[in-house]
């Protein structure tokens, strides 16, 4: 099915089961432990030896000489797979760095060898008897020093660049100006399930059960790098236990279960521990950005410009943090750059929001900056310079855009009238109080994604696709898109997801997952409708779905008939076509408030309360949908007061790699959560009008926080985390 707008007449808009807050029908079996995770399909796999990965300990550099025998001879062990041994490796296309290092070590903690045994605590003993001689090589380490050698990325797709207007005349001619550096550091995805893999050959066929959200694109770089054909792969992913971007990638777990097993002739399980996966996995680059705004006296940007930059090893990606930039605010004379330093630390690649999260925690707190020089309100501030087109491109307007809408309801809501405009005077106690904003931006891309629709003998559908639950609730609203479809209740509909067998979806990440799987799934279920119609003798265009039956001209017929002579089956892809992306802006917007109250002593920041306003297009699930911004806003919190992966600069890599001392949000950080979502339903966003809000949800809590924070102390922090010792020395005195 190719999509150009939606259908005057569409069954999903009756929203009996889309668009309603149903609980999620995963939520048993997680309840209950029931659910398999990677390293848990004991039953399709019940006889599976261990593997356990030596990491390297340098971060650049070559292998000298590596000694396997001793780990060979000891206790339960099978095989200890090396690249020496493993055969001719490619390289995947989403792989910066190679998964399994020989001779040449790309960064600290690359795999250098697998050790499989019958037990993990036998494979793990025996890797530390592996023997590994390296040749240690000068890195580069530290983006700030390497800033100066930074130069512009290779991008086909999206340039780094873009321009408007005549940035520097306009800057230089505005009568008030703002010039500020600002840097995010290195944050990892911390997500609770590690990255795991079971791995089983039968004959020259793999089947590999893991934790991935794109299972499309793990097939094809597991091909690629083990030199094998894509059909003689395939990728089993059922449930994920978070990602966030970490596991967009094949990784070393997957394509090392499988050497294993290929070595070992068993079937093998790999998951990383703890302490490896912040190094050998992907993390959040730091960014350095400089952001300068001019603007006239009645407070309207005629100049913006925004500069990033940030380090990722030699042909690494690159954090797009200027991107927001480029849409989310007025002014003629605009300018953007992104530059990437060559790094030996390990690969940066998207994490929850990449870009537009870390860009926003810098251009969300330059914007209080710059109201706080003209003498207007932050809100005001932004209400004023909305624009309704895309600024770089005037004759591109925004498919829907609600921005000012979001920000007059949550300062409503939030008792923004309350805030004492002048920093540092409001008390509670001990504590200084004070009320930060912050705008909400993200793009809301879509991807081509299908589905595998079955009507059975006994009335029940079943959905198939490839489509990934990262812990995002995908079974659910897939199962209410059929639901309402067909008119059948949920729970006669049984999804399956994360095969590789089953028709490739859009994947789960970008926030393009919920609303192109679920187009995909109503491509799928319009084929069906269309094949029951037929077997019925109905004329599908005037034939209504519902209560388990097909409705025409004063007739009605139990679905289940269709299917008497035998199970039909309708599999479609749906297709986005016609340039809507090139006529209309398809973008989501929000409004984050946060009250925070900092000791006036120790620095001490505690969140009080959060809200979050979200304009998203149709929100398929609001329960489902309100748990995706509460984490998200979760995550800001962390990114604004305590996340950062700590470089050891001699050496190569990121110290604080555990979960002890990579500090997260728990429970007693976090505060009342609100969330309200503006009704919008975007025609030219999908035939289920909906967009996406999973990652909306982070952009812009950041900086929310750190404007509380000023507004509660008078101390303005421009480097994040904003920890207590940035605040500490000058904080006003207590009284």
């Amino acid at each position: 099915m190719k999509f150009t707008t939606a259908a005057t007449t569409n069954p999903i808009d009756r929203q009996r089961y889309v668009g309603q807050p149903l609980d999620r029908i995963d939520g048993p079996l997680k309840c209950t432990g029931s659910a398999p995770y990677a390293y848990e399909h004991h039953h399709e796999v019940p006889n599976a030896a261990h593997g356990f990965i030596v990491g390297s300990s340098i971060a650049k550099g070559r292998i000298a000489a590596i000694d396997i025998e001793t780990a060979r001879r000891a206790p339960g062990v099978l095989a200890v797979v090396t690249a020496a041994n493993a055969g001719k490796l490619g390289k995947g296309d989403m792989n910066v760095a190679h998964l399994l290092a020989g001779p040449k070590i790309e960064h600290y903690h690359q795999a250098v060898a697998l050790v499989v045994a019958e037990t993990f605590e036998q494979a793990r003993a025996a890797s530390h008897l592996v023997q590994v001689r390296y040749t240690a090589e000068k890195g580069r380490y530290d983006l700030a020093a390497e800033k100066g050698s930074a130069v512009k990325p290779d991008w086909e797709s999206d340039p780094p660049d873009s321009s408007a207007g005549n940035f520097q005349r306009g800057f230089d001619a505005a009568p008030v100006k703002l010039d500020a550096t600002y840097t995010t550091p290195d944050q990892s995805h911390a997500m609770m399930e590690p990255h795991a893999s079971t791995a089983l050959w039968e004959g020259d066929q793999l089947t590999v059960w893991t934790s991935n959200q794109m299972i499309n694109w793990c097939v094809k770089d597991l091909a690629k790098t083990l030199n094998i054909p894509r059909e003689k792969v395939r990728v089993v992913s059922p449930y994920v236990g978070g990602g966030f971007g970490s596991k967009l990638f094949l990784r070393a777990d997957a394509l090392l279960a499988a050497l294993g097993a290929r070595a070992a002739k068993r079937p093998v399980k790999v998951a990383l521990h703890r302490h490896l996966i912040f190094n050998n996995t992907t993390h959040r680059p730091a960014t350095i950005q400089r952001i300068r705004i001019g603007a006239g006296r009645d407070g309207r940007i005629v100049a913006i410009g925004h500069e990033s930059w940030n380090g990722n090893l030699p042909k690494g990606s690159s954090e797009v943090a200027t991107q927001q930039t480029r849409l989310l605010y007025g002014g003629a004379d605009r300018m953007t750059a992104t530059r990437v330093a060559v790094l030996d630390l390990p690969e940066g690649n998207a994490m929850r929001a990449p870009g537009e999260a870390p860009g926003m925690m810098a251009l969300e707190v330059a914007i209080d900056e710059m109201a706080e020089k003209l003498g207007i309100d932050p809100v005001q501030f932004r209400i004023l310079n909305d624009t309704r087109v895309d600024p770089e491109k005037p004759d591109r307007p925004f498919s829907e855009r609600r921005f000012i809408e979001c920000m007059r309801m949550g300062a409503e809501r939030f008792g923004w009238n309350k805030r004492n405009p002048k920093p540092g005077q409001t008390r509670d106690g001990r504590w200084l109080v004070g009320y930060g904003v912050a705008s909400a931006f993200r793009n809301s891309p879509v991807m081509k994604s299908g589905a595998r629709v079955r009507l059975g003998a006994d009335g029940k559908v079943t959905v198939e696709t490839d489509m990934t639950d990262i812990g995002t609730g995908s079974y659910t609203i897939i199962a209410q898109t059929a639901a309402e479809m067909l008119g059948v209740p949920i729970e006669r509909v049984d999804v399956r997801l994360g095969d590789s067998r089953f028709p490739t979806s859009a994947g789960s990440g970008g926030q393009w997952g919920a609303n192109s799987a679920t187009s995909g799934v109503y491509a799928a279920c319009a084929k069906l409708r269309t094949l029951v119609a037929a077997r019925l003798g109905v004329d599908e265009k005037e034939a209504e779905f519902a209560e388990g039956a097909v409705r025409h001209g004063g007739r009605s017929q139990p679905l289940v008939q269709a299917a008497s002579g035998g199970e039909l089956v309708a599999e479609d892809t749906i297709e986005f076509s016609g340039g809507l992306d090139k006529k209309n802006q398809l973008s989501t917007f929000g409004a984050h408030f946060v009250e925070v109250a900092v000791d006036a002593v120790t620095g001490e920041t505690r969140v009080r309360r959060m809200l979050a306003v979200c304009a998203a297009g149709r929100i398929l699930n609001p329960k489902q949908a309100r748990s995706q911004v509460i984490g998200a806003m979760t995550m800001g919190v962390g990114a604004a007061l305590m996340e950062h992966l700590v470089v050891d600069k001699q050496v190569g890599f990121f110290a604080n790699h555990d979960l002890a001392t990579y500090e997260v949000p728990v429970h007693a950080d976090i505060p009342h959560q609100e969330v309200v979502f503006l009704k919008e339903e975007d025609e030219l966003s999908s035939p289920m009008k909906a967009k996406g809000v999973g990652e909306l949800g982070i952009c812009g809590v950041g900086a929310a926080v750190a404007n509380a924070i000023y507004n509660a102390t008078g101390v303005r922090v421009r480097d994040y985390p904003v920890t207590l010792d940035k605040l500490l020395d000058k904080l006003p005195l207590a009284v």
